[in-house]
């Protein structure tokens, strides 16, 4: 018997019946065909969510629009019955496991990039630029509204034809339907703007449309933003208006997000925001309808979910990227094993590959988007013995892989703990997801019998021969960068991983140098402190590399401590009173005080540690930051990938 009772009691959205409250929503993976039609890919993607237990799916956004309407180049399309054969593998492939899938009808709108419709004019309610994407659109003239509910209903038409369940409509995230609905994107004059109901007409007609061509009974969700989070864009008062009126239309569910592109963090929150922190959207929204609602709420557990619906914050669970992090997680929280869930770290790895023309990954989950290429493990490992040399997020994800394999691994830390670098992220404020990510992959390990830990214990050449290995997987990690600069050795310098690792003490005035992830959240925790904190980056600006809406949610939180930031300037040297640095753009020089200074200058593979390995073992094989410097996705899909391929042979 699950603990999770309400969580796995059965539910409904019009007469369609669901076998539990777990919903993996729409979410963006870009898998599918160029054409739009469903890939193998894409199917084994949404098949191995069925088979992890969730009870209804809703697809990625799918196009309605082959002209103007495209999000992503390789993005499901339901504008042509030519793709009506894959729909139906697509939605066989997750009836067998008893589950419910429904198709996403959407268009972004002005949401969108020009690059992506071949040059052509994005479209929208009214000629008002989104201040994310920062192109002017054109509005829509009152024909072409008409053509477009014809359009979305032409896509429902044909999702019922291949055998899909339902349909959602995307009225959310600031995209088309979502632009007409809201007062702060449209300002037109006729009869799709103005008032409250001309703005909602276009959904209005869409959903009648759905009925009278697919039958009353076929079920329809819409999506809403129940806040934008922007001055003038709609708030919790009018979506709950916009609810009952959506019900009142026709809709059989409420799906409750928030956020437009302009308030992104909002819509894919980043880890620093805690599980449930909008679920007072849902629970104002369920309690002024009758239909069921369906919300996401940042959630990571099954503890939390389950807490959720006992609350009636919603009666549908929306669970996204935790099930791309674990496609068994509904599994797992009905056996009792929700200490095994791999855990989002809200990393955004996910999206960002999108942003960047890729299809969806995961930080933690190496298998995600690849699903058909690592679709069979393979189970040849006979017990041999395999050594792994470090326990890291890297080397435990190989000892996991070569365990699953049939090996017998013998994993080696130096430490007294597993973890590696995972130690030292938990270390800056708000990083509970990975310390919950930490625990569980530890849960992960010692729980494989043929795992054998060795702690605190330093691998040597000579004790790995006495193993007679088959193979030796290096994930020994990686050392600070410390410049060739003056001052450098001095007792007030110190490397922001130490200071994590509670091995460097901090005093007085700080400088951070280096405005990475690591330096901006070692300067937060520093700041959190009491020290005064100057941050020198030698770039023009703070941040280089990091995803955009990582940074804007660290340097909200960064601004209100009242750092010191310091950008264009290069450190050339260290002293008892601080440091210089050359300013890049007009080369002058100039002194800056302090009484510690914390080098976050990221990391580079530590050889002394893996090369007497390398030169003894012909399969030895290099992961994460032993082989290259790298995040905790490089570290997992490292472990993986190496432990997935490697091919035994006697060392």
């Amino acid at each position: 018997m699950t603990q999770f009772k309400k969580m796995f009691t059965n539910g409904h959205i019009g007469k369609l019946e669901l076998k539990n409250r777990v919903v993996f929503p729409a979410m963006g993976v870009s898998l599918a065909e160029l054409n739009g039609e469903a890939s193998d890919d894409i199917i084994r993607h949404y098949e191995e969510r069925a088979r992890g237990g969730v009870g209804l799916i809703i697809t990625e956004v799918t196009r309605v629009d082959d002209e103007t309407g495209v999000a992503t180049y390789k993005q499901l399309s339901v504008t042509d019955p030519k793709v009506i054969p894959q729909l139906q593998r697509l939605a066989d492939s997750v009836h067998k496991y008893d589950c419910k899938i429904f198709v996403q009808l959407h268009h972004p709108g002005r949401e969108t990039n020009e690059s992506l419709i071949g040059g052509k004019k994005m479209i929208s309610a009214s000629a008002i630029a989104d201040k994310f994407v920062k192109q002017v659109p054109r509005e829509m003239t009152t024909d072409e509204v008409t053509a477009m509910v014809k359009k979305f209903i032409k896509g429902a038409v044909i999702a019922k034809a291949g055998g899909i369940d339902g349909v959602e409509l995307h009225c959310a995230h600031g995209y088309l339907l979502n632009q007409f609905i809201s007062p702060y994107s449209n300002h037109r004059t006729d009869r799709y703007g103005g008032s409250f109901h001309n703005r909602l007409r276009i959904v209005q007609e869409i959903i009648s449309g759905i009925k009278f061509m697919c039958g009353q009974d076929f079920p329809i969700s819409v999506r809403i933003s129940a806040d934008e989070f922007v001055d003038g864009g709609m708030k919790i008062d009018d979506s709950v208006k916009v609810a009952k009126t959506l019900e009142s239309y026709g809709a059989d569910a409420i799906n409750v997000s928030s956020g437009i592109y302009e308030s992104a963090p909002t819509i894919i929150e980043p880890g620093s925001y805690p599980q449930g922190w909008k679920k007072n959207l849902s629970t104002t929204i369920k309690k002024n309808v009758k239909v069921p609602v369906i919300a996401v709420d940042n959630i990571k557990t099954p503890e939390f979910a389950e807490q959720l619906l006992e609350e009636d914050a919603s009666d549908f669970i929306g669970i996204a990227r935790a099930s791309l992090a674990d496609p068994a997680w509904t599994y797992k929280a009905r056996t009792g094993q929700s200490d095994q869930i791999t855990t989002c770290i809200g990393c955004l790895l996910c999206f960002q590959a999108l942003s960047e023309g890729k299809h969806a990954i995961c930080a933690v989950n190496p298998r995600a988007g690849r699903e058909r290429e690592f679709s069979a493990l393979p189970k040849d490992g006979n017990g041999q013995t395999v050594v792994v040399i470090g326990g890291g997020p890297g080397g435990m994800e190989a000892a996991k892989t070569l365990a699953d394999r049939g090996f017998k691994v013998e994993l080696f830390d130096k430490h007294e703990h597993l973890g590696g670098t995972l130690n030292l992220a938990i270390v800056p404020p708000l990083k509970d997801k990975i310390e919950l990510f930490r625990d569980h992959i530890i849960n992960q390990v010692n729980k494989r019998e043929n795992i054998e830990l060795h702690l605190n214990e330093e691998a040597t050449v000579a004790g790995i021969k006495a193993l007679n290995p088959v193979g030796v997987f290096l994930a020994s990690g990686a050392k600070p960068i410390i410049p060739m600069l003056p001052g450098m050795d001095g007792k007030n310098v110190v490397t922001a991983e130490d200071y994590l690792a509670g091995k460097a003490k901090v005093s007085g005035k700080v400088v951070v140098v280096g405005s990475g992830m690591t330096g901006l959240e070692t300067s937060e925790k520093l700041l959190e402190e009491g020290h005064e904190v100057t941050i020198v980056e030698k770039q023009k600006a703070v941040g280089p590399g990091m995803n955009p809406t990582l940074l804007m949610d660290e340097m909200t939180r960064l601004k209100k401590l009242n750092p010191t930031i310091l950008v264009n300037k290069q450190m050339i040297g260290a002293g008892d009173t601080g440091i210089k640095v050359m300013d890049s753009i007009d080369h002058g020089m100039m002194g800056i005080p302090a009484d510690t200074v914390v080098l976050a200058l990221g990391v580079t593979p530590d050889t002394t540690d893996t090369d007497p390995f390398v030169a003894v073992f012909d399969q030895a094989k290099l992961i994460g930051d032993a082989s290259a410097s790298g995040q905790i996705a490089d570290a997992m899909k490292d472990g993986y990938t190496k432990a997935y391929v490697f091919e035994p042979e006697m060392c």
